[in-house]
């Protein structure tokens, strides 16, 4: 019969809570990308005669200390179960003294922490770089 491991304890730092200022400031800056720069880029008209998803809403959405970049498809084939579909596409999360983690939804559902960086290099990732598209 095989051995169990004894158990060891482990540090586990406390999450930085996201100052109201920050929260606010973040929530702007992000609506302002999301209506300049990836609506126009990321959402055109809706083909004609398809079966196939596509983009017509991107938004945010805070989930505990987590903030998400959301896309929302339209799913217009017969067969489809229901209208409308939503998926992240990127995760910012607040460590501390005013710096995130930027994260991407990889294909196997699992987030891939790309960068750690203050708020706008974060955004400046999102709205330029391939692996945040919507």
């Amino acid at each position: 019969m095989a051995k169990k491991k004894p158990r060891a304890w482990t540090y586990v730092p406390p999450k930085a809570a996201v100052p109201e200022g920050l929260r606010a400031e973040l929530e702007r800056k992000a609506g302002e990308l999301i209506e300049t720069v990836l609506k126009p880029k990321h959402i055109k008209p809706p083909p004609e005669n398809t079966n196939f998803n596509y983009l017509i809403d991107l938004s945010t959405r805070w989930r505990g200390a987590y903030f998400y970049f959301v896309s929302t498809y339209a799913c217009p084939g017969p067969n489809a179960i229901s209208p409308t579909f939503e998926t992240n596409f990127a995760r910012l999360q607040h460590v501390g003294l005013g710096r995130f983690n930027l994260a991407f939804m990889r294909h196997t559902g699992k987030w891939v922490e790309l960068q750690n960086g203050t708020l706008d290099e974060c955004l400046k990732s999102i709205r330029e770089d391939p692996w945040f598209i919507p």
